[in-house]
């Protein structure tokens, strides 16, 4: 069996559950675990109750990008372009033109 690590560990499990979700939508497997431990808190130590993310070790340094994108939103937004086709100004959120339909890769 691999080697695993974590990667996330929140009190919240609904994020913890959001983060597993955005590893697994990008390829990555993850697991949760201490899902259920929030009850022992005072009788454990917090940080042994909180949900956690884990993930191969191979997969650390991507699911821990993904992570830090998911909670943070992307560091770099993508410009604004023009349509190559129709000249429409667009955001850069956009990927196809929406008075014409070009994809933004049509310019590129």
């Amino acid at each position: 069996m691999a080697d695993y690590v974590r990667v996330f560990r929140h009190s919240n499990a609904l994020l913890v559950s959001h983060i597993q979700n955005v590893l697994i939508a990008a390829g990555i497997p993850a697991e949760l675990r201490n899902m259920t431990l929030g009850g022992g808190a005072g009788e454990l130590p917090l940080g042994e109750c909180e949900p956690e993310v884990w993930v191969a070790a191979h997969n650390a340094a991507r699911a821990d990008a993904l992570v830090r994108e998911s909670l943070q939103g992307a560091s770099d937004p993508a410009p604004d372009w023009v349509c190559p086709h129709c000249g429409e100004s667009l955001g850069g959120a956009f990927e196809t033109c929406w008075k014409c339909g070009t994809d933004r890769s049509h310019g590129a």
